[in-house]
């Protein structure tokens, strides 16, 4: 039956219905409504739509999901996981690519010359001050005996068996 009413149609409209069917269209639509971009380059279009745009899009997108999931094309896969999960809006890295490497470099490149002006600082000091000898260190264990100095728990309690004020080892 239905075969007998497309044969009675005028053959231009035939031709007309024959092309609408077989011809693919450039934009995909949602309920009659075109995208608003192309959803083959969904990522590099979206930070160039206005606000509304993208809601609309977003909108789409999002009747898109109510299909069966199996009947999307990839390209429509790709815009709804993009525009769901891509970086944009509070996605949107702090940091762009490569800053764990100049932070890295740096750090290193500053440790390297606190290093090379430690080195150059310590070689260009003079010899330690008399009272970093072991004498000294000794004659101050001395001198904190004979003062009963620290009694408690110190180098003036009894059995006392530390070194007291020494930690040169010259």
């Amino acid at each position: 039956m239905h075969l007998i009413r497309i044969n009675c149609v005028h053959p231009h409209l035939r031709t007309a219905i024959r092309h609408a069917s077989t011809i693919p269209h450039s934009h995909p639509t949602v309920n009659g409504t075109p995208f608003l971009i192309s959803l083959s380059n969904v990522e590099a279009q979206w930070d160039k739509l206005s606000k509304e745009d993208k809601v609309t899009t977003a909108l789409q997108l999002e009747e898109l999901q109510k299909r069966d999931w199996k009947e999307l094309t990839q390209e429509e896969k790709r815009a709804i996981y993009y525009v769901a999960y891509g970086p944009h809006g509070p996605r949107t890295p702090k940091n762009p690519p490569g800053t764990t490497m100049k932070v890295t470099l740096g750090t290193l490149g500053l440790l390297t010359v606190s290093g090379i002006v430690f080195t150059t600082i310590r070689s260009r000091g003079g010899p330690p001050p008399k009272t970093m000898t072991k004498e000294w260190q000794e004659a101050s264990n001395e001198r904190a005996l004979a003062q009963k100095a620290n009694p408690i728990s110190g180098i003036s309690s009894e059995g006392y068996k530390g070194k007291g004020f020494v930690t040169a080892e010259k």
